[in-house]
């Protein structure tokens, strides 16, 4: 009854959060222009190259166009050093810019119409790819694994319609994290395994880890002087946003970036005290609580460097480039986008390893052996009284 009362009284804040934050359909967030007037994203495929060394100039590439006004006709695509080094081979489906009146300046009228790089198209192999990733799942873990793909769409849901409008509309963006967090535990918990005590227990640890990761973020935040300004996004942001708060929104990534994993190790512990209790369903509590702390353990090690790997291998190229700089190990650690991902890491962390104990805790005080378990231990102990006397 207490367990229940407990995650009822978590779901109603939840609920109440959402309704008192949820963004009117009064206050949407205002659009800014993706294109300049009179410019045009247009498919094409390229269909020559030509050889490139080391350049540092722009590349012209044939193509031939995929839509209207162009499709069918011959074009130049002008493609940057970096990208055409690289990067564009015949065949290649690109989306380009067509300037119009705007780009025909010292362009013959009879030469091909030059249009500029803009992006490749990636709609049909990233398509391709999430459709054998959830095969996989679907062969591999079956119906919990396509139940985990929809609590994700569900939360995926939450970030979108509610938390992005949310901050959008002005409200502050860490209580709109801590909300928003709070309402993808459940889908994401529940519907990928199931409606259980089991279950329920890590709900509850995930929540405490959420509320360590929230304290911790706004205590370092303040101490470290974290701007959340540091980058192109964030500056782009503050340009069209500027009544934002870059560091309430930074504040707010490190409370989902954790999310994940934080679900990860309350769900692996609770599973773990569950079947430690059903294996041995006579021992103590404090016992079952030692021997899933072992697992904890490990599993503490194991998901700190993932975290840690995770970003070294997003930001390789910041860090090669930081490498290059004549300065200090500790100042580039220390400074601009290196340091926010070391707190997001660091904060991340604390959450997830004090939220392990916890569980841990509350798994070995409500795991209860099964009617099985304590029978066939019972028989097991009668078996071996013989050979014992």
């Amino acid at each position: 009854m207490v367990l229940t009362a407990l995650v009822l009284a978590l779901l109603a804040a939840t609920v109440a959060g959402l309704i008192v934050l949820w963004p009117g359909a009064s206050t949407p967030a205002a659009e800014s222009e993706f294109l300049a007037p009179g410019v045009e994203i247009v498919p094409v495929t390229v269909t020559e190259v030509p050889e490139v060394g080391d350049t540092e100039e722009s590349v012209l590439v044939e193509a031939v166009g995929r839509a209207d006004p162009l499709d069918g006709q011959g074009v130049l695509v002008e493609v940057p050093p970096q990208i055409a080094a690289d990067g564009i081979r015949a065949g290649d489906r690109l989306r380009v810019l067509d300037l119009g009146d705007q780009g025909a300046g010292g362009v013959e009228e009879t030469s091909a119409p030059v249009l500029f790089y803009f992006d490749h198209e990636r709609a049909l192999p990233l398509g391709l790819l999430l459709l054998a990733y959830l095969l996989l799942v679907a062969l591999v873990a079956r119906g919990s694994g396509l139940r985990a793909m929809a609590g994700l769409a569900a939360g995926v849901a939450i970030v979108l319609w509610f938390m992005l409008p949310a901050i959008f509309a002005g409200q502050d963006p860490v209580l709109v994290a801590l909300v928003a967090a709070s309402a993808m535990i459940f889908p994401c918990v529940y519907f990928a395994h199931g409606i259980s005590v089991r279950t329920t227990t890590a709900v509850l640890g995930t929540f405490g880890g959420i509320a360590v990761t929230v304290l911790i973020a706004l205590l370092a935040g303040r101490a470290t002087g974290m701007t959340g300004a540091d980058g192109d996004a964030a500056q782009i942001l503050f340009s069209s946003y500027p009544q934002l708060s870059l560091s309430a929104v930074f504040l707010a990534g490190v409370i989902i970036s954790g999310l994940g994993a934080l679900n990860d190790v309350t769900i692996t512990q609770a599973s773990s005290a569950w079947e430690l209790r059903a294996a041995m369903p006579t021992t103590s509590r404090f016992t079952v609580f030692a021997a899933t702390m072992r697992i904890g353990r490990d599993h503490i090690a194991s998901t700190v460097y993932t975290l840690a790997y995770a970003y070294i291998g997003s930001a390789l190229p910041l860090l090669m480039y930081a490498s290059t700089i004549n300065r200090s190990l500790l100042g580039t650690l220390t400074s601009g986008e290196i340091a926010a991902e070391i707190f997001r890491t660091l904060v991340a962390s604390i959450g997830l390893v004090l939220a392990i104990p916890l569980t841990t805790a509350i798994a070995a005080a409500l795991a209860a052996p099964s009617a099985g378990g304590a029978g066939r231990s019972r028989r097991r102990q009668l078996e071996e009284r013989p050979a014992r006397s």
